[in-house]
């Protein structure tokens, strides 16, 4: 029997799921946040800990891998960059919470549809105790409050480790989503916590919804 220590992250060589590590970054670059996120997933193993990054980003248009660039429709002065998760087109932008869950899939005992079914309950949780009913909405992930959509998410997942991630519309210009049809849908309505009563500070509802997304991401 081998008598070295084990690792940090792990018992008997056996790895351990722990919550994630949130990290507040404030407003940063989209290009240098992706290109953070690639190198965390592609340098990380078995017993580097998860991390939930929240963040805003400065305005970008993202388009998924095979996202058709015909639904960005007037990009204007905003900069587009195709990028490597699912999904079409969506906005970031100030005033919009991003977070990034970067997660070993196969520790935290998740697949792809319950890491995104896990980022929208924590948002219709969170939109609840301020007595806004979201909800999903079937074969178009996200979440949406009388049919305007509030959330938007779209995951990638390399060596089963996840990033990408979610962004919610706290208190923002929602006007660049009317150049694009947003996830790919024509004419679809955009929300925002502001505009129902909720909250209107980013970085307060990333302290408020980081322990309800920990929750619904951190082992059971």
């Amino acid at each position: 029997m081998n008598g070295a220590a084990p690792q940090p992250g792990t018992v008997a060589g056996t790895a351990v799921r722990l919550p994630p590590q949130v990290r507040w970054l404030g407003c940063v670059d989209y290009h240098a946040t992706w290109c953070a996120m690639q190198r965390f997933t592609g340098e990380r193993d078995a017993a580097t800990p998860d991390e939930l990054w929240l963040l805003e980003h400065p305005p970008v248009y993202t388009l998924g891998m095979n996202a058709d660039p015909a639904h960005v429709l007037d990009a204007g002065a905003v900069p587009v960059v195709r990028i490597d998760r699912g999904g079409q087109v969506t906005y970031h932008g100030p005033g919009q919470l991003v977070a990034y869950p970067l997660i070993d899939l196969r520790r935290a005992g998740l697949g792809i549809r319950e890491l995104v079914a896990a980022l929208e309950q924590a948002v219709i949780r969170y939109a609840a105790s301020f007595g806004i009913a979201a909800s999903r909405s079937s074969g178009a992930p996200g979440v949406y409050v009388d049919g305007a959509k509030l959330a938007s998410v779209g995951i990638r997942v390399r060596r089963w480790a996840s990033y990408h991630g979610m962004a919610l519309n706290v208190n923002m210009d929602l006007e660049p989503f009317t150049r694009i049809n947003p996830c790919g849908y024509p004419g679809l309505a955009m929300t925002q916590l502001a505009n129902l009563g909720g909250p209107t500070t980013v970085e307060a509802v990333a302290a408020d919804l980081a322990p309800l997304l920990i929750e619904e991401l951190a082992p059971t």
